[in-house]
């Protein structure tokens, strides 16, 4: 059953309280925040390239508290181990039972700072949970429940140190993009309000955990016509063939696109996709699946780039053959 025109109005008007609330902490950085809700929404997870201080600690935090959840952050180093992360089992000596200790990967929004300082082997503790939602311990399974999200962040400047993420892991991500530092107005009001620090900020719950899982499910039942499938085949298609590229998109990047695109479609108040949808997101869903060629990289080619490219030489669907 498709969403109703009705449903996707009152998906866009729940999701612009989301943003706005958390717009109150992150100032004038509306895209960023629509983009992580999107990825939330689709129940997907994000990754930002970005230098400190830009505000991606407060980002998880305030959405968390938006939608009622809990918030962690792991600080990823050379000598953090999976169970920092997963939890443990501990033995307990009064009852003769082994006994789960969850880690912080048990709530709803949980950010993984500087992911790429972690061992590729803590970096993969991250797989299993980001893709079934659960975590396995000696051989038993815990969900970690609904909503969740990661938010990993590794800094694109300082790379000493740091372990590049390999593919699978990347292509956990639904998304990639980064905050950036704030325009002149925004950095003005938040010299403004400088008595108080940032953690300091408490969003006011916007929607009960229940009522996000609601809307990703409704998200999911967003009309598709088969000519958007089609023009999503042709893009990723496209990425496989160019020269630059050494790698191309996954077909777990087509369906990516599809799922995420479903939800901006749904957050525009439209139970149906069109390709403005999918071009908005070419970009954060697509780029880092790529890999370039490295005569392509020495030349300067960017993987943004060359989505920018095949979005202009792939001719979307016209009106009358979506109809």
């Amino acid at each position: 059953m498709s969403m109703t025109p009705e449903q996707a109005t009152g998906f866009a008007a729940s999701l612009d309280r989301l943003v706005g609330a958390v717009e109150e902490v992150l100032l004038g950085k509306n895209r960023i925040v629509r983009l992580a809700f999107t990825a939330l929404l689709s129940e997907g997870h994000l990754l930002l390239e970005d230098v400190p201080g830009t505000g991606k600690t407060s980002l998880a935090r305030a959405m968390a508290q938006s939608v009622s959840g809990a918030s962690n952050r792991v600080q990823f180093t050379p000598d953090l181990l999976p169970g920092d992360i997963t939890g443990v089992t501990v033995y307990d000596q009064g009852t003769g039972r082994f006994s789960f200790h969850p880690g912080p990967v048990f709530a709803n929004i949980v950010l993984a700072d500087e992911i790429n300082r972690a061992s590729p082997k803590t970096q993969s503790a991250l797989l299993e949970v980001m893709e079934e939602g659960q975590v396995t311990i000696d051989g038993q399974t815990h969900p970690v429940g609904h909503p969740f999200m990661v938010i990993a962040t590794q800094n694109p400047i300082e790379q000493a140190g740091t372990y590049r993420l390999p593919e699978a892991q990347l292509d956990r991500f639904l998304m990639r993009s980064s905050i950036g530092y704030p325009d002149h107005a925004s950095t003005i009001r938040i010299l403004e309000g400088a008595e108080h620090r940032a953690h300091e900020h408490v969003v006011e719950p916007q929607l009960a955990p229940e009522e996000v899982v609601e809307m990703a499910a409704l998200a999911r039942r967003v009309f598709v016509d088969p000519t958007i499938h089609d023009y999503v085949s042709r893009l990723v298609e496209a990425t496989r063939t160019a020269r630059e590229v050494r790698l191309g998109v996954s077909v777990r990047g087509a369906l990516s696109l599809i799922r995420a695109a479903k939800t901006h479609a749904a957050g525009r108040g439209r139970h149906y996709v069109v390709p403005d949808d999918v071009k908005a997101l070419a970009e954060p869903v697509l780029a880092h699946r790529l890999i370039l060629d490295a005569e392509a990289e020495f030349d300067g080619v960017t993987a943004s780039n060359l989505i920018s490219q095949v979005l202009i030489e792939t001719p979307p669907p016209s009106a009358r053959q979506a109809g």
